[in-house]
């Protein structure tokens, strides 16, 4: 059970519900509607995230949005991104080794570099010099920026998801 109740989307306001648009009714998202203002922003930003013009290669972006809800322990991010990521053709070996990390022979040399930077950022806020250049040397500088923006708004949604303790959707079946 939640700690307070979801919001009531019949009670949004235009500006929101054009906003949610098509998106599914996702508990995360009823949970942030009570923050309006901030929830358009989120909203926005989270779009522009997981767009489709981005350098940051869309599998290697789940794999880190998966990594950092194992790391936040948000079981509910780490379901949904798993679902996403099997869906955009992540195979069922890379997603299974996330919870192994950075060190699993699931990953190339890429992936690798990108987990144990995305460990560093969760973990110690600043990756090291020789993490940050491992990365920067393979990434372009704007996805190594859409990588950091990534890391940072799953950290928040998944203290969302902790703290508020929302549930998962009675709609989706768990994976086996």
């Amino acid at each position: 059970m939640t700690r307070i109740p979801y919001s009531d989307p019949d009670q949004a306001s235009a500006e929101l519900k054009r906003v949610m648009g098509a998106r599914p009714p996702l508990n995360v998202l009823r949970m942030i509607a009570h923050a309006e203002p901030s929830a358009i922003g989120f909203l926005s930003l989270g779009g522009a995230l997981l767009g489709r013009n981005n350098d940051l290669d869309s599998q290697l972006r789940e794999l880190v949005i998966i990594r950092v809800g194992i790391l936040c322990g948000s079981e509910y991010e780490v379901f949904q991104h798993k679902r996403l990521a099997r869906k955009i053709g992540v195979g069922d070996e890379k997603v299974a080794a996330l919870d192994e990390g950075p060190a699993s022979a699931a990953f190339d040399d890429l992936e690798r570099k990108v987990l144990l930077y995305t460990d560093a950022v969760v973990r110690d806020v600043k990756a090291d010099t020789a993490t940050f250049e491992a990365v920067a040397e393979l990434l372009s500088h704007r996805a190594i920026v859409e990588l950091t923006l990534s890391i940072g708004f799953y950290m928040m949604v998944s203290r969302v998801l902790e703290n508020f303790e929302v549930e998962l959707e009675n709609t989706l079946e768990k994976p086996s």
